[in-house]
């Protein structure tokens, strides 16, 4: 009796423990994107501003990539993308891998 007992305990156990050890797994991705998007977005608003300021005459019409100077950008996987149109300035991170943060976009216009 005291084993059927110990059986039953251990399977409601197991039955408890499992699905909430895969809800921590789920919210630790969910954390670690929500990360990499605020990492993205205090980069891509920095950058922003500093094209803004002028810098962005030093770059030829069109779309090229960006290299940013920032120590957060080893931790993010992706491309930092700097386009410039007839009226208006575009930067674009794009990641590499779904659980990443997302695309981040800031445009502005000039002249």
């Amino acid at each position: 009796m005291l084993t059927v007992d110990l059986v039953v305990a251990m399977g409601i156990l197991v039955l408890a423990v499992i699905p909430l050890a895969f809800s921590f797994l789920n919210e630790q991705k969910l954390c670690r994107a929500y990360y990499f998007r605020s990492v993205t977005m205090e980069i891509v608003d920095g950058e922003m501003e500093k094209l803004m300021a002028g810098d962005w005459r030093n770059y030829k019409e069109g779309e090229q990539p960006y290299r940013v100077k920032a120590e957060a950008v080893k931790n993010l996987h992706g491309n930092f993308v700097f386009e410039i149109r007839s009226d208006k300035i575009r930067l674009v991170f794009e990641p590499s891998g779904n659980d990443k943060g997302g695309r981040v976009m800031r445009e502005a216009k000039i002249k």
